[in-house]
């Protein structure tokens, strides 16, 4: 499988009318589930203790008001107004955000960047303002200076991202039990009691368990399901403002907002945190904005799903506002201003709709997963992708079923919508609070905008984030302790796991072994050159790694062409095929003797089969045949970069450059050879066996040397290729204090030992691997 992140985006993308309303119509279904089943909650949550629903109706329009004014003032105006705007190359989420900053300042902390890397196209830096005054610029270089803010900066991203993977526990919980509640208007309270609970396990339990399969064969329900829903809800909130009360309209006044408060005073801030959940759902526009557009979630938003959701919480407050004999507390939620002949299609609808919702942040918590895996900030797992056409769509075997148990536990444990809106309500809130810190640099470094314009963006919307803040922490004992607990369980694991892959890599900074070394060896390296191809796994971009030195004195033999290879991340979320490889030879042309870097995004997909191979070697030969266009070695329509006393060149993939070096290879089948029975016998198992031939370009014309060279690459390529993985025992230095000593002897040791290997290796022969075993003392 080979999905090209950036050529699906390019395709996608065309600004046209016509894909436009497609994609807006589609974000329906994907973007917009969580945040269109919201009335299902948000009255109940709100009403459940804090504050009672008062014949005077202040209460109720206090409600409506507050709903209103959050809904205008945080999805509208700062999500499709303003953040929507601070895509990373069309991606949005909090690595995005992260990733701009980034390459706007040197924060990042990932050890092996290089300044290759900054000539990649999707690194470009938009300069949306004026040049940087001279406050941007102390800002600038204060964060690049001290590496404790920019810990500060990474903590703050990897906080928003474990909320979000909380988020991913809660709200399917929350969706599906609020749904299934509907139950309770249709029968005894008795057997409500021991149906409700069953039925949203069964759901939840069906829900993950079809996730393997993706979504691509279902997803072109998603949009009519929530289209309908929407449809229904917002048609209802009419009928009920026309039959109920046709002045509700007068409650969106922020008047309401403040007699609220007066009447309420500690009891209405605390119901804040239910209020809180009309907006849940919302940073899924900036986190789902690769796979659409900017304007087609824009138009979506403002003509269906806002309007929609203005009119069915004002045609609850309607219908409320002329029933104030509450007989039980569900008398307050959703279904009970649904007509009685509609309530069993609406629940119906209802619980389409909540599954929708969960599959889209279920599907959002896999990807964020694999963005931080990518960045180094969390151990390696098994991606499978589950659609060949449909980018971004992956499946996480170990996330899923984490995910479900901890699901099922919330909804066993909390068994009603409240704890589950409180718990809920703290994650939503604190990923918005995280996304406005992060914004307010970005309109800084990276908008070049006034840092006064960035005050106001943070005092403004952060004043707003931190009331409802304030009010679902205030919540802890009541379920809001859930998504803390479960934000500080993964975010032990990923600072653990960052730690010691920097100490790890570290460690074979400070070990490697200089080119001056393997110079003094000779042409043979002083060890006999076997046929084939030896492939070397290093995380370093220069030097020779330690683990070479330790191979090589312990075994008298190597391959004929040797090759170090390095797999690395980019904080960009796709390169270009064109882009995909940095070349370069080390030591003198007689050495054989190569270094290849692969750059990948993260939002990109590694290759794992032939084709990865196929590249490897054409890029190898590119390198060859672009030395005898220049001589000085300088390529003429590529770049060059010196590394370090290394130059690498950039090439593609084979598929990139149709004008460069094309491999040919054909199989040859020698199993005809043995054919009695006694031959089977005696002779060992037939391989098939490559055939290679290098498909070169008319011009220019190369010279002997090169040819010689390319006949022995191609050669070494038909022998095979051998994988020599780097086989690490962290462990940490007696003097080392015990905290250290735990985070890498036991933390990161347990986390190794149980995640996967490098993405490449899992489809390597086990014939063909050689795992060097050594020590790493940080």
């Amino acid at each position: 499988m080979d999905l090209e992140g950036g050529n699906y985006r390019k395709s996608v993308k065309k600004e046209s009318w016509k894909n436009v309303l497609i994609l807006a119509y589609q974000s329906l279904g994907v973007v917009y589930g969580d945040l269109s089943t919201s009335p299902l909650y948000v009255y109940k949550s709100t009403f459940a203790e804090d504050i009672t629903h008062s014949e005077t109706n202040e209460e109720i329009y206090g409600v409506l008001s507050f709903v209103f004014w959050t809904l205008t003032l945080v999805p509208l105006l700062k999500y499709v107004f303003i953040v929507l705007r601070a895509d990373d190359n069309g991606e949005g989420g909090t690595f995005a955000l992260y990733s701009l900053l980034c390459r706007h300042a040197k924060i990042s902390l990932m050890p092996n960047c290089q300044v290759a890397d900054e000539e990649l196209s999707a690194y470009k830096k938009d300069q949306i303002g004026l040049p940087h005054t001279t406050k941007v610029s102390k800002l600038k270089s204060t964060l690049e200076k001290h590496r404790v803010l920019q810990k500060m900066l990474l903590l703050l991203a990897l906080i928003g991202t474990c909320m979000v993977i909380g988020d991913g526990v809660l709200t399917p919980a929350i969706s599906v039990f609020s749904a299934v509640s509907g139950l309770e208007l249709s029968m005894s309270k008795e057997h409500h009691k021991y149906v409700e609970l069953p039925v949203a396990c069964f759901i939840l339990v069906c829900l993950f368990a079809l996730q393997h399969y993706g979504t691509h064969r279902v997803g072109f329900l998603f949009a009519p399901i929530v289209v309908t829903w929407l449809l229904c809800i917002s048609s209802i909130g009419v009928y009920n403002i026309i039959h109920w009360n046709p002045h509700v309209y007068q409650a969106l006044s922020p008047y309401y907002m403040y007699k609220f408060l007066k009447k309420t005073q500690r009891g209405g801030w605390m119901s804040l945190g239910g209020i809180l959940l009309c907006i849940t759902g919302s940073e899924a526009m900036f986190a789902d904005l690769g796979h659409f557009s900017q304007s087609s979630i824009k138009i979506a938003f403002t003509s269906v799903v806002y309007p929609s959701l203005i009119l069915a919480y004002m045609g609850q407050a309607a219908y409320l506002s002329k029933h104030h004999i509450i007989e039980s507390n569900y008398q307050i939620g959703f279904y009970v201003s649904v007509p009685e002949r509609l309530r069993w299609p609406v629940l119906a609808i209802a619980i389409l709709a909540a599954v929708v919702g969960s599959q889209a942040i279920i599907t959002g918590t896999f990807s964020i997963i694999k963005q931080c895996s990518a960045l180094g900030c969390f151990p390696r797992v098994k991606i499978i992708h589950t659609s060949s056409k449909m980018h971004g769509q992956i499946y996480i075997p170990e996330i899923n079923w984490i995910l479900m148990l901890l699901c099922l536990a919330v909804t066993i444990g909390f068994r009603d919508t409240k704890r589950l809106g409180n718990a809920s309500g703290l994650a939503v809130i604190t990923v918005m609070l995280v996304t406005t810190c992060l914004m307010s640099l970005v309109i800084v470094l990276c908008w070049n905008q006034s840092i006064f314009l960035a005050i106001f963006f943070i005092l403004f919307f952060g004043a707003i984030e931190a009331l409802y803040f304030s009010a679902s922490l205030i919540k802890f004992r009541e379920g809001a302790w859930v998504p803390i607990v479960l934000s500080f369980v993964f975010m032990v694991v990923m600072y653990v796991w960052h730690y010691g892959t920097i100490k790890k890599y570290e460690f074979d900074v400070q070990n490697k072994v200089s080119i001056n070394w393997l110079l003094n060896l000779g042409p043979s390296l002083g060890i006999v050159r076997v046929r084939g191809i030896g492939l070397v796994h290093t995380e370093l971009v220069s030097g020779i790694p330690a683990i070479f030195s330790h191979f090589v004195t312990n075994l008298p033999a190597f391959h004929q062409v040797l090759v170090f290879l390095c797999i690395k991340s980019v904080p960009v979320p796709y390169v270009q095929p064109e882009e995909r490889f940095l070349v370069g030879r080390i030591g003198p042309k007689e050495y054989r003797i190569y270094r290849c870097i692969v750059r990948y995004g993260y939002h990109d997909i590694q290759k794992d089969d032939v084709e990865f191979e196929k590249d490897l070697v054409c890029s190898i030969a590119e390198l060859i045949r672009s030395e005898t266009m220049e001589p000085n070695g300088r390529v003429a329509n590529g770049r060059v970069e010196d590394l370090q006393d290394e130059k690498m060149t950039v090439v593609g993939t084979s598929s990139a450059h149709a004008e460069g070096v094309q491999i040919c290879e054909e199989v040859e089948d020698f199993t005809d050879i043995a054919s009695s029975s006694e031959l089977k016998e005696i002779q060992s198992p037939a391989y098939p066996r490559k055939r290679v031939k290098f498909v070169l370009p008319e011009s220019p014309r190369l010279d002997l040397g090169a040819r010689a060279e390319l006949q022995e690459l191609m050669e070494a390529r038909e022998a095979g290729m051998a994988f020599i993985l780097g086989h690490s025992y962290v462990r940490a230095k007696r003097q080392s204090s015990l905290i250290k000593r735990l985070v890498i002897n036991f933390g990161y040791d347990f986390l190794r030992r149980n995640s996967r290997g490098p993405t490449y290796a899992s489809s390597i022969p086990h014939v063909s691997t050689l795992e060097v075993g050594m020590v790493y003392l940080v």
